[in-house]
């Protein structure tokens, strides 16, 4: 029983799944638009795919949620004049309230990287616009996790249903 633990399944394999075409579909992007940060965008698809497939569509969903709560309360404090420190801190807090005001507290911490994504400053030069492009990046990788997680489950349940 305790060897069963480390097998592989059909779930695993089904995560293997999504995150291999999540990533690969972000990479074809991040490769065509070179020009912007798409490997935000990457690293969002992966963060809201989920290894749980029996509760896979609703923690996707609070997953892309949070990463819409975390990178708008980002896009806001880094609009901001404030120091760097003074903005991470003010937006863990909003982002963190603002996930237990709309019960989203099991993905808070997904929030918070979204929005260190769009606030932290690589070099002094970066402009608003950097911020928007994360944000617009963060967004996006959450619309093609939520798709690729939405479209591999139609398929699976499909599937199961053809095999029964």
């Amino acid at each position: 029983m305790e060897g069963r633990k480390y097998s592989i399944d059909a779930d695993m394999i089904l995560y293997i799944v999504r995150c291999s075409v999540g990533f690969l579909i972000g990479y074809l992007l991040y490769l065509a638009f070179p020009q912007f940060e798409l490997y935000w965008t990457m690293l969002s698809i992966i963060l809201v795919l989920s290894p749980e497939v029996k509760d896979s569509p609703k923690l996707t969903n609070e997953r892309v949620k949070s990463n819409l709560i975390g990178s708008s309360v980002g896009l806001f404090c880094f609009l901001l004049p404030l120091p760097e420190v003074v903005m991470m801190v003010l937006g863990i807090t909003l982002a963190i309230v603002i996930c237990h005001f709309f019960k989203l507290m099991n993905v808070a911490r997904t929030a918070v990287v979204a929005l260190i994504i769009v606030v932290i400053h690589e070099q002094e030069t970066m402009t608003n616009w950097a911020a928007v492009e994360r944000f617009v990046s963060v967004t996006l990788g959450c619309m093609i996790g939520l798709g690729v997680s939405t479209v591999t489950a139609f398929l699976s349940e499909n599937i199961k249903k053809k095999t029964n």
